[in-house]
């Protein structure tokens, strides 16, 4: 049995070494063989840099068009009570006037 760790992503016990790290052959991840090398998530920023939580409020910078309709949410749109999520769209939210939408937070400033 190998003394190298399980994947931290999928858990599979089938890690190699590449120079100074492992990879997982399964999922594709990559994670670094030094222990005090721990790379913490990003916390999830706006356009200038702030760190955004869960209720924020925030001002969309560009108008942005809604995929599927006729709708642009316009520039200083502001957004109440935001959920961060996981993914490439890390803002759930809801807009007045248009519904439920996923945000990037590059196209958002802190309120």
């Amino acid at each position: 049995m190998s003394d190298l760790p399980n994947c931290p992503e999928c858990a599979s016990e089938y890690t190699y070494e590449d120079r100074n790290q492992y990879v997982c052959p399964e999922c594709g991840h990559e994670w670094s063989r030094n222990a005090e090398e721990v790379v913490e998530e990003a916390a999830v920023t706006d356009a200038n840099g702030n760190a955004l939580a869960d209720g924020d409020t925030v001002t969309v910078i560009k108008d942005l068009k809604v995929k599927g309709s006729s709708s642009v949410v316009k520039v200083g749109t502001r957004v109440k009570n935001i959920r961060l999520v996981e993914g490439d769209h890390d803002i759930d939210c809801k807009i007045d006037g248009i519904g439920a939408m996923k945000l990037k937070s590059q196209f958002v400033k802190k309120a």
